[in-house]
């Protein structure tokens, strides 16, 4: 398994377009085989930043999500909404387990 996460920070006028991208992106992911997870969320107290998590079965699920068509219209409108920073990083190797 996979973990993808980190965090998007947008400009502030532009939020409200970065929210309808990510929806639409979310509802086409979670279809795809190998998603486990897929999440794109507002942090509270920071309208314009936005975390990241996604669990995917493998490096292939993973490298064919990149190869999406819907992954090529949310990285243009990345580009319009003003990307201010991206942390975004890949965790491989891990088990999941539960915490307690």
């Amino acid at each position: 398994m996979l973990i993808v996460t980190g965090t998007v920070e947008v400009s502030l006028d532009r939020v409200d377009k970065a929210i309808e991208a990510a929806q639409k992106m979310v509802a086409e992911t979670v279809k795809e085989p190998g998603c486990l997870i897929y999440e794109f969320s507002q942090i509270l107290g920071q309208s314009n930043q936005f975390r990241v998590y996604e669990e995917w079965q493998d490096q292939a699920a993973l490298e064919a999500h990149f190869a999406a068509p819907h992954m090529a219209e949310f990285q243009a409108v990345l580009g319009e909404v003003g990307v201010v920073s991206s942390d975004i990083y890949r965790v491989a190797g891990g088990e999941k387990q539960p915490l307690r």
